[in-house]
């Protein structure tokens, strides 16, 4: 019963749960990397520079994660002025975060197909063998969708403020006016159910032309092999 009222089975959330930590502590580090390298102290003098999940996992966005499917971590604060060229170093470091789980998706598909071209998991129990498939599939499919997700360009996803950057200043300004009925909308969007149900959807489905393409990628790599 208590399944029904949440995102994932059961038997998977301590696998959500774990790719969760892993997949936000990374986001939120490349958007402090960066930050960082393109001189801004902010996230460093904070303690953010660090692949360290308890540092920036948000209990409440997490739990919000595991129940509904949408969730958050401690956003990175930045200072756009210490930056020698504002607009195209806030791009970078907006993008860094969804990028990053990009990267890990495929990371950790090829890691998957290698476990298999070298029978690793011929070995183990089938106990075992479901377990490693589970968490690499949720590895792979949950950063992909995070990638997704935080290119929305709605705030406050990171789409949202590398959009700010691209548009002219006056356009960027009149968006700015309306910010906050964007932020009320797309609390609409994921936090309404009937909404919901046609919002996340068409984003979920948008993560499978990814995979395939990563898929696909991965063993034309081990067949050149």
């Amino acid at each position: 019963m208590m399944s029904s009222f949440l995102a994932y089975p059961l038997a998977e959330l301590p696998f959500v749960f774990v790719v969760l930590m892993i997949s936000f502590a990374l986001h939120e580090f490349a958007h402090a990397y960066f930050a960082d390298q393109f001189g801004d102290p902010t996230a460093r003098s904070m303690g953010r520079l660090t692949l360290n999940p308890r540092v920036h996992i948000d209990w409440v966005g997490m739990i919000f994660f595991l129940i509904i499917g949408i969730g958050w971590a401690k956003p990175i604060l930045v200072n756009r002025s210490y930056f020698r060229k504002p607009r195209l170093m806030s791009i970078i470091v907006s993008f860094a975060g969804p990028f990053s789980n990009l990267l890990l998706g495929f990371v950790s598909l090829l890691i998957f197909h290698a476990l298999l071209q070298l029978q690793a998991l011929d070995s183990i129990s089938p106990g075992g063998r479901e377990a490693v498939e589970l968490f690499s599939r949720n590895m792979i499919e949950l950063n992909i969708f995070l990638f997704i997700l935080n290119l929305i360009p709605f705030p406050p996803l990171d789409g949202y403020r590398i959009l700010e950057e691209v548009l002219p200043r006056r356009a960027a300004a009149k968006l700015k006016a309306h910010e906050q009925w964007l932020f009320y909308a797309i609390l609409l969007m994921f936090f309404i159910p009937p909404i919901r149900s046609v919002t996340l959807g068409p984003i979920f489905a948008l993560k499978w032309p990814i995979f395939n393409w990563f898929d696909a990628l991965v063993r034309a790599i081990f067949g050149a092999l």
